[in-house]
C-alpha cells in the first residue's frame, strides 16, 4: 500500500520545504492540483450538487510541472503525480515537454494523471477547443508514449498533427498515465487506455464500488492482466489497520492529509506574522511514527 498527499490549499512557497518533510518521513508521493485561472465571470457549472467551486478566487494553483520539478529538486525518493492535470486545455507537444523534462529531473518519479476538466473559460483562454475535450484526451493518452520514445518521433491522428522531430529530453523510461474523474467517461476511459485510476475521497462502501466498477471495465476492455494502480481517499481516520483494509479491497494508494486535524496547521497559525512550512513538521512526524512505522513497507 502507498500513502500519498497533496499541495491543494497549501501556501505555495511552503509546498518545496513540505516535500522535503515528506520525503524524509518516508511517504510515497505527493499530489498536485491544477487550475489555470479563476475567472471573475465564471458560467461552467462545478461538477457538484451547488454547481460551484468548493474553493474561492484567489486560491493559488501554481503550475504542477514548475512545482514538481522544484519539489523533485530536494527530493530522492518520493514520487509526484497531479489529481487531475488538465491535458486538453493544452497543445499536445506543451504537455509532452513539461511531463518529459519532469521525468528527467525527478528520476523517473513521476506519474500523469489526466482529467477532461470541466472550466470552458480555461480551455477558451488557452485556445483550445471544449467540445471536443474528451475525444483528445483519449488521443493524448495514446500519442504521448510515442512523442516520449526519444529519436526522431512523429504523430498523425484526427485532432492531432505532428510531424517527425526531436522532443527532448525524454524519459529514460514510459511515464505511467492515470486518468482521474468520477464519470463513466472518466472511469471507462482509465480502464481501456490507462495505468491506473485517482479518484476523489469515499466512504468504504463508495470506494468498493469503485473497484468493482474499475475491474468490471477492464475485464471487458480484455485488460485485466495489465498493472492498474488506484488512488483514492477513504473518509475514516487515518491507521495502518485502514490502510490494510484499503489494501484488501483493491486500492493501491490511499491519499490522506497528515496535518488535517492538526490545529496550528488548520488555523493558519503564524510566526511574526510570516506563514512557515515548520507548522506541517510535528503532524508529519507524528503520522509517520504512528501509521507508517507500523506498516510493513
Amino acid at each position: 500500500m502507498q500513502i500519498w498527499t497533496g499541495t491543494a490549499f497549501m501556501h505555495t512557497a511552503e509546498a518545496v520545504p513540505v516535500a522535503r518533510m515528506l520525503d524524509e518521513a518516508g511517504f510515497d508521493g505527493i499530489v498536485v492540483s491544477d487550475h489555470m485561472i479563476y475567472p471573475r465571470n465564471l458560467s461552467s457549472p462545478y461538477p457538484s450538487p451547488t454547481g460551484k467551486p468548493m474553493w474561492t478566487p484567489e486560491t493559488a494553483w501554481p503550475d504542477s510541472w514548475v512545482l514538481i520539478g522544484a519539489m523533485a529538486a530536494v527530493t530522492t525518493s518520493i514520487k509526484f503525480t497531479n489529481a487531475v492535470y488538465i491535458a486538453p486545455a493544452r497543445p499536445l507537444l506543451e504537455v509532452a515537454k513539461q511531463v518529459a523534462t519532469a521525468a528527467v529531473i525527478s528520476g523517473d518519479r513521476v506519474t500523469l494523471t489526466v482529467g477532461a476538466g470541466w472550466m470552458r473559460e480555461e480551455f477558451e483562454l488557452m485556445g483550445q477547443d471544449f467540445a471536443t475535450r474528451g475525444k483528445r484526451l483519449d488521443e493524448m493518452i495514446v500519442a504521448l508514449p510515442h512523442l516520449w520514445r526519444g529519436g526522431w518521433v512523429a504523430w498523425s491522428g484526427k485532432h492531432y498533427q505532428i510531424p517527425e522531430l526531436m522532443l527532448e529530453p525524454h524519459p529514460a523510461k514510459a511515464v505511467p498515465i492515470m486518468c482521474g474523474g468520477e464519470s463513466e467517461a472518466a472511469l471507462r476511459r482509465a480502464a481501456r487506455l490507462c495505468d491506473g485510476w485517482v479518484g476523489n475521497a469515499y466512504t468504504w462502501e463508495d470506494a468498493e464500488e469503485k473497484v468493482t466498477t474499475l475491474n468490471t471495465l477492464r475485464r471487458s476492455y480484455g485488460r485485466t492482466d495489465a498493472p492498474f494502480e488506484i488512488m483514492l481517499a477513504i473518509r475514516d481516520v487515518p491507521s495502518a489497520d485502514m490502510f490494510r483494509r484499503a489494501e484488501d479491497i483493491g486500492v493501491t494508494a490511499v491519499m490522506c492529509s497528515p496535518w488535517a486535524m492538526a490545529d496550528d496547521v488548520a488555523s493558519g497559525s503564524h510566526d511574526g506574522f510570516k506563514l512557515t512550512a515548520d507548522r506541517y513538521r510535528a503532524p508529519i512526524e507524528r503520522f509517520a511514527d504512528t501509521i507508517l512505522a507500523k506498516m510493513s513497507r
